[in-house]
């Protein structure tokens, strides 16, 4: 287990790339990929402006990162994400072989790592990976929050 500045500095970056998302009009979710203390991947929402409903923030710094390491197996890295992955997310973390996730913000209704359904806890997997919740959680969910406030047009851009 990392200890908490670690996981804080890590998922710093992960809101930076969510605000990214936020500034192309993408709901604001960062990631990154960590390997030996070194980002290796990045990505944030990207399924309106790719069409791709695949392109979930940890997709897409799956992607980068197995590109950056030449495999398709990310044994030994840990997936920080700004909200709680869903079960599409979870499989694909699943494949990758992260051995751990990182999440700010709880999903009510899609959260695969124990709001709606506990992936990570399910027996009959053949893979698991240790999973951390909460991290700068109010954060996380602030930003998500202010952005559909701001849809609504309710809010202003917290993204700034």
């Amino acid at each position: 287990m990392e200890d908490d500045s670690f996981d804080l500095r890590n998922m710093r970056q992960a809101l930076v790339l969510a605000r990214d998302a936020w500034a192309v009009g993408e709901v604001p979710v960062g990631a990154v990929v960590v390997k030996d203390g070194e980002i290796v991947g990045r990505g944030f929402n990207a399924p309106i402006s790719r069409h791709d409903p695949s392109a979930h923030a940890e997709i897409m710094a799956l992607r980068d990162a197995a590109e950056h390491l030449g495999n398709y197996r990310l044994a030994g890295c840990s997936l920080y994400v700004t909200l709680e992955p869903c079960a599409m997310c979870m499989g694909a973390i699943f494949h990758a072989r992260i051995t751990r996730v990182v999440y700010g913000a709880s999903d009510p209704k899609t959260g695969a790592c124990g709001s709606i359904i506990d992936l990570p806890a399910e027996a009959r997997l053949n893979y698991h990976a240790e999973v951390a919740g909460g991290i700068l959680a109010d954060e996380c969910g602030g930003l998500l929050s202010g952005f559909f406030a701001q849809r609504r047009g309710k809010g202003s851009n917290v993204a700034d």
